[in-house]
């Protein structure tokens, strides 16, 4: 199927070109849904209840996901059907959506010329990767605490500007995007701060000298800096390189190995973006985080530190709360977001991960959580398993490869 670029026709919302690569807006204008939807929550009697969490470890998705019908776990694959016929009439960018329910792969469609096989870039969505490292990092006692300070964790500089605002910086203050530090980062300034951070000799350097405009905590501001320094930061304190540690105690132990994530000129892997990952395995982080950090018979990352990622800390600009990198919406569902419609759901009382890639315009940035929010949450229709749907699966299957045809 060849895919028109058609205008959004009642679901799309708004957003300047912004999130990753510096392109983060920050008005809370944003924050308006373009129409509310309503959750379906039919439980039927007498069904036989679907498993919430994998019996052992040879039922995680180490090395695959196992497959299920939507009414095996609970859910209606007519609603599903209905989604992807919107993406297909509607033209919207969407390269692929794909559904974990009770850890089955309910949904797992792709649009010519994208495929299950290929890498997409994840952008912004790797500053939740990120997160998780430093999460680990700290477990392992490579990192004392988020309290510690910036200037204590890149240490040996000369920092310009070291008022005592900028020294109380906290790696806390980093996670939740509150450093104060002026970094321009933003459309409000067309990026300029992240252009001049790429044209920097030193980007560590860069960052430390930039002025303050808020004392630490105080205020949200985006800053893609502030990601690349969590980055350098892992870097300092662990003598690899955030896609190295990554390969050991996070990517090797969920079975991800398909991964390009590129260094800047001085060797740090770049932590706001660029990263480049399979759906599957963008699936696998949300499924990890899901599970509270657990894969299989192995905490990879600490509960506590899954817990206090994914809360609000801060008021948010694309989302209502931001976390440890991890943007936190209404209704118990948490996500990592990336430019151009790159999501990573995760809805723990839905035991569900939704992934969408995509190469949305700013202006329907928001699609696939209004797809999310209007397709997939009211498909819950029990914890349950539901009557198989026959049509249903068929009309479901038919969408799924007539979207993978050229």
């Amino acid at each position: 199927m060849s895919r028109p670029r058609k205008p959004s026709r009642g679901l799309g919302k708004s957003v300047p070109n912004s999130l990753c690569s510096g392109r983060v807006a920050d008005s809370a204008s944003w924050l308006v849904y373009a129409c509310p939807f309503v959750l379906v929550a039919l439980l039927l009697a007498g069904c036989t209840k679907a498993p919430r969490r994998p019996a052992s470890p040879e039922d995680w998705p180490t090395k695959g996901w196992r497959t299920s019908t939507p009414e095996a776990q609970g859910m209606d694959s007519l609603l599903l059907a209905d989604m992807l016929a919107e993406i297909e009439t509607q033209g919207y960018a969407v390269d692929s959506v794909s559904v974990v329910r009770h850890g089955a792969l309910v949904l797992d469609a792709y649009v010519h010329p994208y495929g299950v096989d290929q890498q997409h870039v994840v952008h912004s969505c790797t500053k939740s990767v990120v997160s998780a490292l430093i999460g680990i990092a700290i477990e392992k006692g490579q990192i004392e605490s988020v309290d510690q300070r910036l200037v204590d964790l890149l240490p040996g500089r000369t920092v310009q500007h070291l008022d005592p605002d900028k020294a109380s910086i906290t790696l806390e203050h980093v996670l939740t995007m509150s450093s104060g530090l002026l970094c321009r980062d933003s459309y409000l300034y067309r990026w300029r701060g992240l252009q001049e951070m790429r044209r920097s000799e030193d980007w560590v350097q860069h960052m430390l000298d930039l002025p303050m405009a808020e004392e630490p905590g105080t205020y949200f501001e985006y800053c893609n800096g502030g990601s690349f320094l969590l980055s350098a930061i892992l870097q300092e304190a662990t003598g690899q390189t955030a896609l190295a540690y990554a390969q050991e105690h996070l990517f090797g132990p969920l079975g991800i190995s398909d991964v390009n994530w590129p260094a800047n000129p001085q060797g740090i892997s770049i932590g706001w973006g660029e990263m480049r990952m399979r759906p599957h395995d963008m699936l696998k982080i949300g499924y990890l985080y899901l599970n509270e950090g657990r894969w299989g018979n192995e905490q990879v990352v600490p509960a506590e530190w899954v817990a206090a990622s994914t809360r609000k800390h801060m008021d948010g600009t694309l989302q209502g709360g931001y976390g440890y990198q991890w943007w936190v919406a209404g209704e118990g569902v948490y996500m990592a977001l990336g430019y151009s419609g790159q999501y990573i759901l995760v809805a723990p009382e839905l035991d569900m991960v939704v992934v969408f890639t995509s190469e949305l315009e700013e202006r329907e940035f928001y699609v696939p959580q209004q797809l999310f929010e209007g397709y997939i949450r009211p498909a819950v229709r029990s914890d349950a398993s539901l009557q198989e749907n026959v049509e249903g699966v068929a009309l479901l299957q038919s969408y799924v490869e007539g979207l993978a045809r050229p």
